[in-house]
């Protein structure tokens, strides 16, 4: 008889046994709780106790359901369907919570018109929060489709920059080819003109600031405009 054989055989039976005894008792679990993670930004626009309701209107009440009859993928399609929610993962722990993990939209400008939404990074528009107010760029004037995509180009270079990330605080859309740029502690307006040549533009805009700063003469203007090329125009108050 060959030992090593038969030492093979019972092996596989016990491994064969071992397996359909864990796959019993997995597929005997039940939910026991439901829990939420957040990735990212620590601001809620979207919160714990409103995915957890969104998962019980949907699907009903979820504790104790078996394990067996949780479609994972369908739930998580559930939670994307809200207008917060970048993406979502949806899963069971090891002690049988549902985890729901949550990426939400970000805000990078809010639009005050007709009606008020957010911008968000990809460019489209996302709903105001009950839960939180984000602190971004008031967006005003002239909303259309052609300016809030010249908009989402301002503010991606704007996010992108340190100081004007810091020192922004709104973007007035005077026309589809004009925009005016407000500064959270200067009284003039940047007349930004159209979007183009960002770069050279704000790069100019800092120039003139360090020296103005320097020569104590910022609150000296109403208006600093970067239409021309190369140029730094302003206006005394």
């Amino acid at each position: 008889m060959n030992y090593n054989y038969l030492k093979l055989i019972v092996l596989l039976l016990v491994i064969t046994g071992l397996y359909a005894f864990s796959n019993h008792r997995s597929s005997g679990k039940t939910v026991s709780g439901m829990e939420v993670e957040f990735e990212g930004d620590d601001n809620l626009y979207i919160t714990q106790g409103a995915v957890n309701k969104l998962l019980i209107q949907k699907f009903g009440s979820l504790e104790n359901v078996p394990k067996e009859k949780l479609v994972l993928n369908t739930m998580e399609k559930a939670l994307e369907a809200n207008k917060m929610v970048k993406s979502a993962q949806v899963y069971l722990t090891v002690n049988g919570q549902l985890a729901s993990k949550i990426v939400q939209r970000k805000p990078i400008g809010r639009i005050e018109g007709d009606s008020q939404f957010y911008l968000d990074d990809q460019g489209e528009r996302m709903p105001l929060s009950t839960s939180h107010s984000a602190r971004v760029p008031i967006i005003t004037g002239v909303i259309s489709g052609e300016s809030l995509a010249d908009v989402y180009e301002i503010l991606n270079y704007i996010n992108k920059d340190d100081f004007l990330r810091k020192n922004v605080i709104g973007i007035h859309i005077a026309s589809e080819t004009k925009y005016q740029i407000k500064f959270r502690t200067e009284q003039f307006v940047v007349v930004l003109g159209e979007v183009e040549d960002l770069n050279k533009k704000f790069g100019n805009f800092k120039a003139f600031y360090v020296k103005a700063k320097k020569d104590k003469a910022l609150g000296a203007y109403s208006m600093v405009s970067l239409e021309f090329n190369n140029q730094v125009v302003c206006t005394k108050i």
